[in-house]
């Protein structure tokens, strides 16, 4: 059977820390005195906790010292532990599990590629760890997305060529990631949002297993 490799962002994906992500931002922002909206949040999706507190604080047309950034940043990423904290299996995404299982059925490489940091305790509070066969997170990385650093070294890991690897991504940077990569992109949401993407379903309920089947036996250049 061909062997491809399915490589998923843990964010809005696998599981929803989103949430808590913009609870953090916002309790941030609004501490700066800076209104921060979900329409902003949007803007910082994949992007790094140096870039996002450096947006917001444009946002908000404020300077602040080396210092207090540095502080404001940890800070940002305690309060952010502290949700991810009371994690547990309910906080997974509708059906990611059965998708899981049906590629490890399938002896399909399985790959997590994150921006996050706190990736192995997420996958570990929600019991999903041993799901895959590479983990690749912000520990392993330097280069931002839409840089495809984090979906290449993973496909590197699982010794698969990037045109046989399929990204599963919520953010627009991710889908470009996936697609500079020359990797088949799938957008996890709203489909106006990541029109980029070579595919586009609202969540995993909507993917079939003859669709899965259809990606793994389906040759690319």
């Amino acid at each position: 059977m061909t062997k491809k490799a399915f490589i998923f962002d843990l964010d809005g994906v696998i599981v929803d820390t989103a949430k808590y992500h913009f609870l953090a931002w916002q309790n941030l922002a609004n501490s700066l005195g800076i209104s921060f909206s979900s329409a902003q949040n949007e803007q910082l999706k994949g992007v790094s906790r140096i870039r996002s507190l450096e947006k917001i604080l444009e946002w908000g047309n404020k300077t602040i010292s080396k210092e207090e950034f540095t502080t404001l940043m940890a800070k940002k990423n305690e309060e952010y532990l502290n949700y991810i904290d009371t994690m547990d299996v309910s906080e997974i995404l509708p059906d990611v599990p059965r998708i899981l299982d049906f590629l490890l059925t399938k002896e399909q490489g399985v790959a997590l590629g994150s921006a996050s940091k706190n990736a192995r305790i997420i996958l570990d509070k929600v019991q999903l760890k041993d799901k895959f066969h590479a983990i690749v997170d912000g520990t392993n990385v330097s280069k931002a997305k839409p840089d495809p650093e984090v979906f290449l070294i993973g496909a590197e890991e699982l010794k698969i060529q990037p045109k046989d690897c399929i990204v599963f991504e919520d953010s627009v940077a991710g889908i470009q990631a996936a697609n500079i990569a020359n990797m088949v992109s799938i957008g996890i949401g709203d489909p106006k949002i990541l029109h980029e993407a070579d595919y586009v379903f609202k969540d995993f309920t909507e993917i079939k297993e003859e669709f899965i089947n259809q990606l793994v036996t389906t040759e690319r250049n």
